[in-house]
Order: C-alpha cells, then sequence, then structure tokens
C-alpha cells in the first residue's frame, strides 16, 4: 500500500475525518470508529511507517514518543489510575488491518487477557 492510498496518512492530512483527542509534532490521537472498549484511541505518528517493527528500526524514539503520547490520553480520558492497555498489532496474521504504524489505547473496563 502507498502513503496516498493509506487511511491514516488521509487522516493525518486531514482529508478523512475523525475525532481527534490530542496531536503532537510527530504524533496525532483519535477514537476508533470501531471501539473495543469504553476508551479506545489509535495514537498514530505523522510519518507513514508501515509497522512497529519497521518504525523501531528506521525513527529512533518514535516508540517511546507514541507511549507517552497514549498515556497523555488515558489520563484525560481518566483511564490512567485504573488500568490501560496499549497495543501494537504488527502483520495480518497478528491482527494488524491498516499498515501506518498504530498504537491501540484501550481502557475503561476490565481487560481480561486472552481478549475475547
Amino acid at each position: 500500500m502507498s502513503e496516498t492510498d493509506c487511511l491514516f496518512c488521509k487522516i493525518v492530512k486531514g482529508e478523512v475525518p475523525a475525532e481527534i483527542v490530542r496531536e503532537g509534532d510527530r504524533t496525532i490521537a483519535f477514537r476508533d470508529i470501531n471501539p473495543q472498549a469504553p476508551t479506545h484511541v489509535l495514537v498514530v505518528p505523522r510519518d507513514h511507517h508501515p509497522d512497529v517493527a519497521s518504525a523501531a528500526v528506521a525513527d529512533s524514539g518514535l516508540i517511546d514518543e507514541i507511549v507517552r503520547e497514549a498515556h497523555e490520553v488515558a489520563v484525560a480520558d481518566n483511564v490512567a489510575d485504573s488500568g490501560y492497555r496499549l497495543v501494537f498489532n504488527t502483520g495480518g496474521n497478528g491482527g494488524q488491518t491498516v499498515f501506518h504504524l498504530h498504537g491501540h489505547l484501550l481502557g475503561g473496563r476490565g481487560l481480561n487477557w486472552p481478549p475475547g
């Protein structure tokens, strides 16, 4: 998939609407359109990286920034104290459906493992 076809690149550029909850210099956070928990926010880098592994190799510090931004969203949504989950799916078998790095911030209910 090219960056011009990437849904999350289009959201970052403002070409596709999203409920944005936080913006940083290098990241943007928006509510998932199919939430799996009361708080379900995606934190994505503004630059296109197909997955978390490629970003970790290519851009030192980006994953740290995504995690920091996710925590700030958790604080703002009042789920930081009770607990939350941050998930990075990588590849089709890992559950990734949009091939632009994104962390799923999930909270607001008990999150048993395995999910389901």
